[in-house]
């Protein structure tokens, strides 16, 4: 079946909503975090530490799965699910956040775009119909529309002939999809231009796909920047289906996000803040890397359910980091993972008790002290 979004409950002083995204594997609350997989993996974690931390939806990359092992590869094994044995929800995007971090300005036309391999440098040609036959195979439960992420700062000529170019690879992209049980989410852009905005989302949400993304933001803008950009998008997305913020993980990010009536967040941060031995608290970030942490025999966070909390410290952990040691940055991971999905825990909460501004005021004061 295609995903069914079902709205609980609005905040009654925010935008902020409670709600149910019914699945072939499963049902997951929002607001909600998705832990990313680019390459059919969440970093360091296997699909039962995953369950641990209670994950709903994850990530994978369409970009980087056409490379290797390919999408047929994973449609032999069975679509995705089984090739990674995730018997959650899975999200795949569309690749275009990474072809167009490789392609130059000129190597993008209507058709698509040409751009060179990370790996090899081979010559590689991806269009909106090669993006969604890819997820296809992949048999993802969320296919995303092939678009362009415009970049910050972008003229406003540059924005508008992305934006709308955008719009008919949707239509190109929608016209393409062919799996009966993927739904297909469309990609608001824009850049920082409110006219464009408004313009993409109503033209989106015209050709009527199974849920809604905003995209082009966390792209170097500073944060009321990023939050308008939000706002110019969102004001103009249907009550009765999900709200995604591409590429947003920084827990305050997500306070605001959840405010303007966002429910589904992604982002690397986590993962990768472990890697180089940064811990997510409630009283902000903290590097193990510090000698203060050389003998500090506490948890990474008193109150915190997750594994590494449960049976290790801030000591131990810093060795195996200063070491090199993955265990580390599997611990941190964990850790980081928990601490974002946690928070929507909470954040789920303070609506159900029309407490979220209470609850957001209490946490950006912690976190920022």
């Amino acid at each position: 079946m295609k995903i069914k979004y079902e709205k609980i409950k609005g905040e009654k002083n925010t935008k902020a909503r409670l709600g149910l995204i019914h699945t072939n594997y499963g049902t997951v609350k929002t607001p909600m975090f998705m832990p990313v997989g680019t390459q059919a993996t969440v970093k360091t974690l296997s699909p039962e530490e995953l369950k641990d931390i209670n994950s709903g939806v994850i990530l994978s990359n369409t970009y980087h799965l056409w490379l290797r092992p390919g999408e047929d590869i994973v449609a032999k094994a069975g679509g995705l699910h089984k090739f990674m044995n995730y018997d959650g929800p899975i999200l795949t995007d569309s690749g275009g956040f990474q072809v167009f971090s490789l392609a130059e300005k000129k190597n993008i036309s209507e058709e698509g775009v040409i751009f060179k391999s990370h790996i090899n440098g081979e010559k590689l040609f991806l269009t909106p119909e090669k993006s969604i036959e890819i997820q296809n195979k992949l048999d993802s439960d969320i296919a995303m529309s092939f678009d362009e992420c415009i970049p910050y700062p972008a003229s406003y000529d540059y924005a508008k002939k992305s934006t709308e170019r955008t719009i008919r690879w949707a239509k190109r992209g929608k016209e393409a999809h062919k799996n009966p049980n993927q739904s297909l989410f469309g990609i608001v852009q824009g850049g920082e231009y409110t006219d464009l905005r408004e313009w993409s989302a109503k033209e989106t949400v015209k050709l009527g796909f199974d849920g809604y993304s905003i995209g082009g933001t966390s792209v170097g803008e500073d944060k009321p920047t990023m939050y308008k950009m939000v706002e110019d998008a969102i004001r103009y997305l249907p009550e009765d289906k999900p709200r995604y913020l591409m590429g947003v993980g920084d827990p305050i990010d997500i306070l605001e996000g959840v405010e303007r009536g966002v429910d589904m967040f992604d982002c690397v941060l986590p993962t990768r803040i472990a890697r180089h031995g940064n811990a997510f608290t409630r009283n902000g970030k903290i590097n193990l890397k510090n000698a203060k942490f050389k003998e500090d025999f506490t948890p990474l966070e008193d109150n915190c359910d997750c594994y590494a909390c449960k049976h290790y410290t801030k000591a131990y952990i810093r060795h195996l980091i200063v070491a090199n040691e993955t265990f580390g940055q599997r611990l941190l991971s964990i850790h980081n993972l928990r601490f974002l999905i946690k928070l929507t825990e909470d954040i789920r909460k303070s609506i159900a008790e029309d407490k979220f501004l209470e609850f957001k005021e209490e946490f950006i004061d912690k976190y920022q002290k």
